[in-house]
């Protein structure tokens, strides 16, 4: 019965996890949320870049993004070597665990599998950080060759663009660091399963409920969007996936 209550627990950590990941994306195609504000303010970005004569201070920006990026990547492989050296001392890693409180020691199937779920979290995390981290670096290559201001032989067309594609590449490193961030975020939740399983249902439920307020509820959210301008930009964008969607059945 204990053993069944475990994996409960684990599937609802799972449906937890995959289930928020579908539900703020779907969400985000018609809510402002963070995500998609800061896609508005990434491709502004670009644009604004596209008009500068000296692009220091956006190649430093970048720079510091992707260092974000190799600095948590770095973090997950140090989490991950403990906790393949816990794996291999499973035995001396119950004994210490069950003389904190209000901790539980379960059979050495589950206390393993606790620690694998653990590792494949981090396992997840660093190959999202180490995505944003490379796609960050082909948005350095790509502000460096970026059209100069005094470039007559590009159309404002080819500089809208360019604006764009860099804006698209810069968003999709910006995700994938989400998504890394969110993976610590479970992580924790899974930390609360070494003590029971209860504890890991409910932290699994209070994760993904900080992360909906956090995404479409914060003041960080509130102090970003722009009010209308933004509201307007973001249905656009709707109203233009829904007619590309269109489109691609139509063709179909």
């Amino acid at each position: 019965m204990s053993n069944l209550l475990e994996l409960l627990a684990l599937v609802w950590f799972m449906a937890c996890w995959l289930g928020y990941s579908y539900y703020s994306r779907r969400r985000a195609a018609d809510r402002p949320c963070l995500s998609n504000t800061l896609d508005l303010y990434r491709e502004d970005w670009m644009r604004v870049m596209l008009r500068r004569q000296n692009r220091i201070a956006d190649a430093s920006v970048v720079g510091n993004l992707e260092r974000n990026g190799a600095f948590f990547a770095s973090s997950c492989l140090l989490i991950l070597a403990g906790i393949i050296t816990a794996l291999g001392y499973t035995s001396q890693a119950m004994e210490v665990f069950a003389t904190l409180p209000f901790s539980t020691v379960p059979s050495r199937e589950i206390w393993e599998l606790r620690l694998v779920t653990l590792l494949v979290v981090f396992v997840y995390a660093f190959f999202k950080f180490t995505w944003s981290m490379r796609m960050y670096n082909f948005v350095s290559v790509m502000v460096g060759s970026a059209p100069l201001v005094e470039d007559s032989k590009t159309s404002p067309a080819a500089r809208e663009a360019f604006a764009r594609s860099a804006g698209s590449i810069c968003n999709l490193a910006g995700d994938a660091f989400n998504l890394g961030l969110r993976s610590y975020y479970y992580a924790l939740a899974v930390v609360a399963w070494f003590f029971s399983p209860i504890a890991f249902v409910v932290a699994s439920t209070v994760v993904v409920a900080v992360l909906y307020r956090r995404e479409f509820c914060s003041d960080a959210l509130q102090a970003l969007q722009d009010g209308k301008v933004f509201d307007e930009a973001l249905t656009a964008r709707a109203e233009a996936a829904g007619k590309s969607a269109s489109a691609s059945k139509t063709n179909a």
